[in-house]
């Protein structure tokens, strides 16, 4: 679970001790901190025990959850804010979503079982026409493009290219692309671009319980729509320059991306704890220079002690796991007897292949 905070020491006195409610129980909640002056960080650590925090490097929200997403050791990561307005009882919906083959599971209102308490006529006509246009520019069917209750694997990290937590402050005092409010639109988009599936799964927002909102519809909108754009543009030099990834695959709420990234038409997204089931879908590779072929390195032990369970296809596992953004799915050879290679998922920690 990634929080990203500044001054929300009085939500955190609610939303943290509910999070840890939750069962199954979440693996770790890190909570980033831009600067609070109330007193945030203590509250965090007085009301949930065993809490991480990590303070961000620049300013921005989207550098906030870069940060969170960087520090995290866990196979799946939640997008959680901190005002109350999100549900942590459907996490296991969205982990529900990844371990049955979605890539990314990306909350929506706006879909059955879906809801809002926080949202006006005008915000709601706003987003659906934000919605129409990146399905537009993207091939997508987004139901609802402005939220930011997601969760995906963090071996994906790598494709989506945020940028990096370690560079210093942007020299004229502004944010780099990605650091920014943009951060949400901006993985939705890249998700996409990547050809990766996408599974919407139904919540429910509630209002902010204290604090004012940072929301500016107007000029929030504006920025969506700017984002959408230069994403476009980004997707179109990509796709110039290496070969296309395929069509993202957004599901329907309740109906999981299969192996061949279609949709199942049985309903199986609940509110249930998450499904042990192995995950039947291959995830298609980064994009790549045209004619390159795909960059396969070599798999290394990963260090980091983890306890044994189960990996994404629902094996047996034990031994070691990598931080956010340093395990993902990759293929090794095998012989089928006839002397050609067979695809084989195995998972590996990076190292310095460029995405």
């Amino acid at each position: 679970m990634i929080v990203p905070t500044r001054n929300e020491a009085r939500n955190l006195e609610v939303v943290l001790p509910a999070v840890a409610a939750v069962r199954p129980a979440v693996h770790e909640v890190i909570v980033v901190d831009g600067n609070s002056k109330d007193g945030t960080i203590e509250t965090a650590q007085r009301v949930l025990p065993g809490v991480r925090i990590v303070r961000q490097t620049r300013k921005g929200k989207g550098n906030a959850m870069a940060c969170g997403f960087a520090a995290a050791t866990g196979d799946v990561l939640v997008m959680f804010d901190a005002d109350g307005s999100a549900d942590p009882q459907e996490i296991p919906r969205f982990v529900q979503a990844l371990v049955e083959g979605a890539d990314f599971a990306k909350g929506s209102r706006f879909t059955k079982g879906g809801g809002s308490d926080d949202i006006t006529l005008l915000r709601k006509s706003g987003n659906a026409g934000l919605n129409l246009v990146a399905n537009t520019l993207f091939g997508t069917r987004y139901t609802d493009l402005c939220y930011g209750y997601n969760a995906f694997w963090a071996d994906i990290l790598p494709v989506l290219d945020l940028p990096a937590v370690d560079m210093p402050p942007h020299p004229d005092g502004g944010m780099y692309w990605g650091d920014g409010f943009e951060i949400e639109t901006l993985l939705n988009c890249r998700v996409a671009a990547a050809g990766f599936g996408i599974s919407e799964v139904p919540s429910v927002e509630r209002e902010r319980m204290f604090g004012e909102t940072n929301l500016r519809t107007f000029a929030d909108g504006t920025r969506v729509l700017r984002t959408l754009a230069a994403e476009r543009r980004r997707a179109s030099r990509e796709d110039q320059a290496s070969t296309p990834a395929p069509a993202a695959v957004v599901a329907p709420a309740g109906h999981p991306v299969n192996r061949t990234g279609g949709i199942n038409p049985a309903p199986s997204v609940s509110g249930s704890s998450p499904s042990t089931a192995p995950v039947e879908r291959s995830r298609p590779a980064p994009r790549r220079p045209a004619g390159e072929a795909p960059a396969v390195p070599p798999y290394r032990p990963q260090q980091a002690p983890q306890p044994a369970g189960r990996d994404r296809r629902g094996q047996e596992v034990g031994g070691a796991a990598a931080g956010a953004g340093s395990a993902r799915a990759a293929t090794a050879s095998a012989q089928d007897g006839t002397g050609r290679p067979e695809q084989v998922g195995v998972r590996y920690a990076w190292g310095e292949e460029a995405s």
